[in-house]
C-alpha cells in the first residue's frame, strides 16, 4: 500500500471539501431542491447525493486503495485506511434554510480518525485538524488561525450545548441532561457540528448528544483533539463508533462522565 503523510491526507481532506462547497452553496436555499425521505426517516436531498459522490470520486482517483464509508451510499472497500464522510451535517437546517450545516470529511486509520474537515460554507468558516498537525479555522477566506478549547474548569462557570433534547429524552436520560444543566453556568441547544466548532474554538465547554453515526462525529474528532479537548461517547468510550458523543475542553471530562453517570443509575 502506498505511504502517504497527513499533511498529504488533510490537503486531499480540504480539496474535497473546496469541491463539495462548490456543489451545496449552489444548491443551497434552490427553489427545485429535491427532498426524498430514507428508510430512517430522515431527510435527504439532492444536494447531499451530489456532493458525496463528488467526494467518492475524489477519494478514489488520488486514494484508490482506501476504503470509503458515506451517509448516503454505505461502506465500500475494506482495509486500515478508512475516509468517512457526511456530505452534508445538518440537512433539516439546509433545506429550511437555516445556515448551519456543512460537509465533514475524516480519514480513520485503524478506526481512530486522524484528519478531519468540517467545512460550513454558508456560515463562511472552515475548521480543520490532524494528529501531530494543530486545529485551524479559516473565515471567509482570510488568512487561517490555530484554535484552542477553553481552560474553564468548573462546571458551574461551563457552558454547554445538549443539541437535541429529544434525542436525550430517547435514550432514556432525560433527566441526566437536565441534571446536568442546573450545575452549569449556561446551556444551550446549538445543534450539529457547529457546537463542536465552537467548543474547539473555546466559545463553549461542553458539547454532548445521542442518536449519532460514525459520520456525524469522525470529522469532528481530530479537530477538538488537537484544539486540546477531549472527545468520547457519553459513557467515556473513545472514537465515533459508539452512538453518542461527549466533547469538552477536557479539564471538566471526568467531571462531566461522572455527573452523567451518578444521575442515571440513579
Amino acid at each position: 500500500m502506498t505511504e502517504y503523510s497527513l499533511h498529504d491526507d488533510l490537503a486531499l481532506a480540504l480539496a474535497l471539501a473546496s469541491e463539495a462547497d462548490l456543489i451545496s452553496l449552489q444548491r443551497y436555499r434552490a427553489l427545485d431542491l429535491v427532498v426524498t425521505t430514507k428508510p430512517d426517516r430522515t431527510p435527504v436531498t439532492d444536494a447531499d447525493q451530489a456532493v458525496e459522490r463528488t467526494i467518492r470520486s475524489g477519494i478514489r482517483a488520488a486514494r484508490p486503495e482506501d476504503s470509503i464509508l458515506g451517509e448516503e451510499y454505505g461502506t465500500n472497500g475494506s482495509g486500515a485506511r478508512q475516509w468517512i464522510i457526511d456530505p452534508i451535517d445538518g440537512t433539516a437546517n439546509f433545506l429550511r434554510g437555516v445556515p448551519i450545516w456543512g460537509t465533514l470529511v475524516a480519514l480513520a486509520i485503524d478506526g481512530v480518525p486522524v484528519v478531519g474537515v468540517v467545512s460550513a460554507p454558508a456560515l463562511g468558516k472552515r475548521w480543520w485538524g490532524a494528529t501531530g498537525l494543530g486545529a485551524w479555522l479559516q473565515e471567509r477566506g482570510e488568512t487561517p488561525r490555530s484554535i484552542a478549547v477553553s481552560s474553564v474548569d468548573a462546571l458551574a462557570d461551563a457552558s454547554l450545548s445538549y443539541n437535541n433534547i429529544s434525542g436525550w429524552d430517547t435514550a432514556g436520560h432525560l433527566d441526566t441532561i437536565v441534571a446536568l444543566t442546573r450545575r452549569v453556568w449556561r446551556s444551550r441547544a446549538i445543534g450539529d457540528m457547529w457546537a463542536y466548532m465552537l467548543l474547539a474554538e473555546g466559545a463553549l465547554d461542553i458539547v454532548s448528544e445521542f442518536d449519532l453515526k460514525p459520520y456525524d462525529m469522525a470529522a469532528l474528532i481530530p479537530i477538538v483533539v488537537e484544539a486540546g479537548g477531549r472527545f468520547t461517547s457519553v459513557d467515556g468510550q473513545d472514537g465515533p463508533w459508539h452512538g453518542s458523543a461527549l466533547a469538552t475542553n477536557s479539564r471538566l471530562h471526568d467531571t462531566v462522565l461522572a455527573q452523567l453517570s451518578r444521575v442515571h443509575r440513579n
